[in-house]
């Protein structure tokens, strides 16, 4: 009697185990990885320690409500975070651009993402890209954070050895305990070498600084329009196309709608953009999250929900995360990430229609070309349809293509 009132019970909490890791995981990748091109910013324009501390709250807390919304609302995985290449540009943009100017420019950013979401036309383009092109792409995207993950044998081989052994066993064995396995064997062996030193930290609460924000044509051009236009091409392509690569079917407008109507709020206290996530959220859309589908908006809700606890502490845990590691953090992404990266190489290459457009997009957008301050996502994707267009004389409809490769496959 007790077994089989226990069982249930057992497979429930197993159930919710893999996306919340998968979830914890992203998080800490995101932070780990990335989020040191915002206090890069933030030092290079002056703020005071209030300042950065309120804008490490607002973007933490805005990315963790809007995830903890949609991904409730659609019960899918969708992950959100903060714009990386628009803290890039941020980096140096803020230099010369008065800081109450560049909130003002913030605001007329994420005001132009909800009106883009509520027009609609954005989830119409999305649906246009053939879905060989959207995997070539998520894949070239991938493809460093797996190099990286072996590459970093060199630097680290201890660590990072035990990670890929660990990771290749426990996969035998069974795939699901396979990145859990090993966030929690990594983080044992670091403890264990004493290079995680989190004594001088203290938790201290953050509190939310109000920016009254100034707009001026010089704050409009030089940096509200680029950080519209990198957001939508480096964050907001990749990541839905992210979502579509795992079968998942969200309209990209309310997305655009709520991550921007969430910017719009939280840029006075100092958050640039959130939006959809691309790489971090590929951890929580694919098969390592869970097995099944339906259950991986639970990593959605679970990454939410350490955002907003970074958020709380601000700056505090943001350290603790960045006090990882790089090798750690790198590996723990590539290794996370296989399954998805070997999955977007099959799609992309399974259809003789769109295989060598496939493969063009995925090599393009593994060069990573960054061309007028515009990243490899986007370059890789222009490049990849202009070579789809070129070989098949036109985009085709996915019933057209569908037709096309039985027809291929035939002769």
């Amino acid at each position: 009697m007790s077994t089989r009132l226990k069982s249930p019970y057992l497979t429930y909490l197993s159930d919710l185990v893999y996306p919340i890791v998968a979830g914890l995981i992203s998080v800490i990748v995101n932070y780990g990885g990335t989020f040191i091109l915002v206090f890069q910013a933030a030092r290079v324009a002056g703020l005071t320690p209030d300042l950065t501390a309120s804008w490490v709250w607002s973007v933490s807390i805005g990315v963790g409500v809007t995830g903890v919304i949609l991904s409730w609302r659609y019960r899918e995985p969708i992950i959100t975070a903060w714009s990386t290449p628009a803290a890039a540009f941020l980096a140096t943009a803020l230099g010369t651009t008065p800081y109450a100017e560049a909130v003002g420019a913030y605001i007329v950013s994420a005001a132009a993402f909800v009106l883009l979401g509520l027009s609609g036309g954005f989830e119409r383009i999305v649906r246009l890209i053939p879905s060989g092109i959207a995997s070539g792409l998520l894949a070239g995207i991938l493809l460093q954070f797996g190099i990286g993950a072996f590459a970093g044998v060199t630097v680290d081989p201890l660590l990072v050895g035990l990670l890929i052994v660990a990771y290749v066993l426990l996969k035998s064995f069974s795939a699901r305990y396979a990145v859990v396995g090993i966030l929690g064997l990594g983080l044992g062996l670091l403890v264990m070498q004493g290079r995680v030193d989190l004594s001088g930290l203290q938790l201290q609460f953050a509190a939310p600084v109000l920016t009254m924000p100034v707009f001026s044509l010089n704050s409009l051009l030089s940096v509200a329009l680029p950080l519209f236009l990198i957001t939508l091409t480096g964050q907001y392509m990749p990541g839905m196309l992210v979502l579509r690569s795992d079968g998942f079917r969200t309209s990209a407008n309310p997305i655009l709608a709520v991550t921007g109507l969430g910017s719009l709020i939280m840029a006075p206290f100092g958050s640039h953009a959130f939006n959809i996530a691309a790489i971090t959220a590929a951890i929580a859309t694919g098969r390592e999250a869970h097995e099944d589908p339906s259950r991986r908006w639970i990593a959605g809700i679970a990454a939410g929900f350490f955002y907003v606890l970074v958020g709380v502490f601000g700056v505090t845990l943001a350290a603790v995360f960045m006090a990882f590691p790089s090798t750690f953090i790198t590996a723990l992404a590539g290794l996370a990430l296989l399954g998805t990266i070997g999955n977007s190489l099959a799609t992309a290459l399974a259809n003789p229609v769109t295989r060598e457009a496939a493969l063009i997009t995925f090599l393009a957008s593994a060069a990573n070309i960054n061309l007028f301050g515009i990243g490899g996502a986007f370059w890789g994707l222009v490049i990849g349809l202009v070579a789809y267009v070129g070989l098949n004389g036109r985009l085709l409809t996915r019933d057209r293509s569908i037709a096309k490769m039985k027809q291929e496959t035939a002769k």
